[in-house]
């Protein structure tokens, strides 16, 4: 072979040769030379709350607009708008005269009746008067007795008082107002507690119960969270919307909660105390399901997960994830199978305002699929 030709097959080697050391030097998905810089959060264990969204208003447990039971003119009115009243308060004053006189005629009446009695049976006993005469003289002092004890309940009830404690409303009549049965005087709600009351839609039917926690805001108040509990499932469903109503007891110590407000609730219908959560950016959705990257031995692997809950950024893992795994949270879109990666961990807390409990509220819209509930989601 000559000295040209052989010059000629070492420029042909020479690029074959380069590409085979670049392919060696790593880089590639069969390669393992670079580490790829990646940002891991470690999946925790925590308490979620499957939770049913609605939205209902508050409502007073007790309400009614008081109305007198004898009539007669208004002589006095005892409270103010708005004040707080117990059970028996003293509300408003009918005039009695009329009804003082009618009582006292009674009393005479009873007396007269009892001293015909006592004479009857004291004639009874002389042989002086017979069986007849004796049942006649009681059953008229009966009589009286029970025409004293109607018209005395009567005069009693000429004071109109509060059957429940609560706060007074609005005042429908003034001093000298002629009232009857059917005149309305005030309206009296009670405060403490109240409910929050909602519908759901029937396909929930199977995860009513009562005692269940709800929690929910009040537009009217931002910022704050209210919390009670089931005390009553409508075992009717309504018609046209198929819906069924929840009513949760709610403490109202500080007098906040007033009815009528509008409320958006949640309904906690499982509770799972030990259930795994990453956070919501480590999950890639594709072609219909969802995976993460997750790191072990300098190395990414994916793995096909079932989500749970979502919640304020986090997301509950039912399998495919372990508490404890590193999942990738910063860099995954380029990872591939087997990729070496240089992991940085990256703290990623959960949980509710300072000196509060970490929460993982699942909210799942009376209208549709699972939503984020916010952090001020069901406490545990």
């Amino acid at each position: 072979m000559s000295y040209r030709a052989l010059a000629v097959l070492l420029l042909l080697a020479a690029p074959a040769a380069c590409k085979k050391a670049n392919s060696g030097a790593g880089g590639g998905p069969g390669g393992g030379g670079f580490a790829m810089p990646v940002e891991v959060a470690a999946a925790i264990r925590d308490t979620v709350v499957d939770a049913i969204a609605a939205t209902g208003q508050i409502e007073a447990i007790q309400s009614i607009e008081l109305r007198p039971e004898v009539s007669g003119r208004i002589t006095d009115i005892l409270v103010r708008e708005g004040q707080e009243v117990g059970a028996g308060t003293p509300l408003f004053k009918v005039d009695d005269a009329e009804l003082k006189a009618q009582v006292a005629q009674a009393d005479a009446e009873r007396q007269l009746a009892r001293q015909a009695l006592e004479r009857t049976k004291q004639l009874i006993a002389q042989n002086a008067s017979s069986t007849s005469d004796l049942e006649q003289a009681e059953a008229k002092s009966r009589g009286a007795d029970a025409n004293h004890d109607v018209l005395k309940t009567r005069l009693d009830r000429t004071v109109v008082r509060a059957p429940f404690a609560g706060v007074i409303g609005r005042r429908l009549v003034s001093i000298g107002t002629y009232v009857s049965s059917q005149t309305p005087l005030i309206t009296l709600q009670s405060v403490n507690p109240q409910h929050a009351s909602f519908d759901v839609p029937e396909r929930y039917a199977d995860r009513l119960r009562r005692g269940q926690l709800v929690s929910f805001q009040v537009a009217a108040l931002p910022g704050k969270n209210f919390s009670g509990e089931v005390v009553f499932v409508d075992p009717v469903v309504s018609l046209p919307g198929r819906t069924i109503l929840i009513k949760a007891r709610v403490p109202n110590n500080e007098h906040q909660l007033q009815a009528g407000m509008f409320i958006e609730a949640r309904l906690a219908t499982a509770i799972r105390p030990n259930a795994v959560v990453v956070p919501e950016d480590a999950l890639l959705p594709m072609q219909g399901a969802t995976f993460v990257w997750v790191v072990k031995d300098g190395k990414a692997n994916q793995r096909q997960v079932t989500v749970g809950v979502r919640t304020a950024g986090w997301a509950e893992v039912q399998s495919g994830v372990e508490a404890g795994d590193q999942v990738v949270v910063g860099g995954l879109e380029r990872l591939f199978p087997n990729a070496p990666v240089m992991a940085r961990v990256v703290e990623r807390h959960r949980g509710a305002p300072a000196g509060q409990e970490s929460t993982a509220a699942t909210t799942r819209p009376a209208g549709g699929s699972a939503a984020p509930a916010g952090k001020d989601s069901t406490k545990h």
